[in-house]
């Protein structure tokens, strides 16, 4: 039910967006965007979502395995599973809408440091580290997980826009997605793990 609330205010995002605020969207990110958009902390950022996601994910599961903990490796199950939902549910989403990326539309107004592919919204980066954020926030409920993590998720999501690859709404919707992505992996691997205890 809650993934159907989160398709439901994507979509609604979307259709007022592009009725009512595609002005706003296009003047924020051109506040954010830069000339020249070189600057290596937010390329890194941007870049760091494959990494992180990975190493989260996988290190989680490895660990859980070698230790034999089954929490841990339930929990690195959970990241892989939310990580998963949230890049399918942005690739879907891109076919639907199929939204030129703002660079393309706005050639001489948006500045992008290398060429852009594939479609604009939702912004997958986004999608995947709130799916990461969330779902360590979801397991460990402590602030000093939390915090960091939307930190870093943030971080990802105005890289986003700095480097011209993405709306401020691409990057709204991205983290609506990532964070549903989490509450639904979560549940699932809630019941699995329950029912096998």
């Amino acid at each position: 039910m809650k993934s159907v609330k989160c398709l439901v205010l994507v979509i609604f995002l979307f259709t007022v967006q592009r009725s009512v605020a595609q002005n706003i969207d296009i003047d924020i990110l051109k506040g954010i965007n830069p000339q020249n958009p070189s600057s290596n902390m937010w390329k890194t950022a941007s870049s760091s979502v494959d990494w992180v996601t990975g190493a989260v994910s996988f290190g989680t599961l490895g660990y859980g395995f070698i230790k034999k903990d089954k929490a841990m490796q339930h929990n690195g199950y959970e990241l892989l599973l939310s990580s998963g939902i949230s890049i399918a549910s942005s690739a879907l989403l891109k076919t639907v809408f199929n939204r030129t990326r703002p660079a393309d539309k706005y050639p001489g107004e948006v500045f992008v440091n290398s060429t852009t592919a594939g479609k604009s919204f939702p912004s997958g980066h986004t999608s995947q580290a709130f799916a990461i954020a969330t779902t360590l926030t979801l397991q460990y409920n402590k602030w000093y997980v939390a915090v960091p993590a939307y930190l870093w998720a943030g971080s990802v999501g105005y890289s986003r826009m700095y480097l011209g690859k993405h709306y401020p709404s691409d990057v709204l919707a991205g983290a609506v997605i990532g964070a549903g992505s989490s509450w639904l992996s979560h549940i699932i691997t809630q019941k699995l793990f329950r029912n096998k205890k």
